[in-house]
């Protein structure tokens, strides 16, 4: 587990941001975006996750998320931090718990970036053939096999083809595995969706491709306070692109 990586802004009245990464990377690997959300007049935090727990599930996360944010100043008995609205994002496996995360809190925003948009009563193993995300990157998949199967080649192919190198390798620190918990657990918010939504789709992920994308949107999360904005960048814009990452969230939680 490791220490949770938070920069304070210098305003008063701006938002704090709840950085939640997927796939068992480092919450650290949000550094240099939480840099530029301080520039903006914002704040930052990248909640510490369980994630030398293997069997962790994704509401071990989320338990984890709340307790970092209810430990942020605040009035008393307010869950979230003093004169600043919050907004919660979870990027690509990381949206299981970061939605439910929301759940607990009620922020004024939920970000879903580069998403397995979860749907209730689905695990994020089942997520996979319920989405038909094989059929999205088949060419992908006749090049390389199925992901279980993935080598650096394929690795670098979809998730860092848009990462210089000294980035790439500065963060390596932060990669990780999963744990299989993550994927057991059927997710089970009181609602769905609760809060405005706005699910924030890099235009050439090429592990989670943009049509896919507002397809998977239309069917799952359609109706009032839900959004689709794009950005330039693949699936880890906040290596490729922290400060274009910092700007995008404000202009959705503004």
């Amino acid at each position: 587990m490791t220490d949770a990586t938070r920069i304070q802004g210098t305003e008063t009245t701006g938002t704090t941001f709840v950085l939640v990464p997927g796939a068992g990377a480092d919450p650290r690997v949000y550094g240099a975006t939480i840099e530029a959300l301080r520039d903006l007049g914002h704040d930052g935090i990248a909640p510490p996750l369980p994630l030398d727990h293997a069997d962790a599930l994704p509401s071990d996360h989320a338990a984890a998320i709340v307790a970092a944010v209810r430990d942020l100043d605040r009035p008393a008995g307010d869950p979230r931090p003093a004169s600043r609205r919050l907004a919660i994002l979870g990027q690509s496996l990381g949206a299981f718990s970061a939605s439910l995360a929301a759940d607990r809190l009620r922020p004024d925003h939920l970000i879903l970036l580069a998403p397995m948009i979860p749907k209730p009563g689905e695990t994020a193993d089942e997520w996979w053939a319920a989405t038909r995300h094989a059929e999205a990157i088949a060419s992908l998949r006749e090049r390389f096999g199925p992901p279980a199967d993935w080598d650096e080649e394929a690795m670098a192919e979809l998730f860092y083809h848009d990462v210089d190198e000294a980035t790439l390798a500065a963060s390596a620190e932060f990669e990780g595995v999963p744990g299989t918990g993550l994927f057991e657990e059927p997710f089970a918010p009181s609602h769905w969706p609760f809060v405005p939504t706005t699910v924030l789709v890099p235009r050439d992920d090429r592990m989670f491709p943009l049509e896919f994308q507002r397809r998977v949107t239309r069917e799952r999360l359609d109706g009032p306070g839900i959004d689709l904005v794009e950005m330039e960048g693949g699936h880890l814009p906040m290596l490729s692109r922290p400060r274009a990452l910092a700007e995008r969230l404000v202009e959705i939680a503004g």
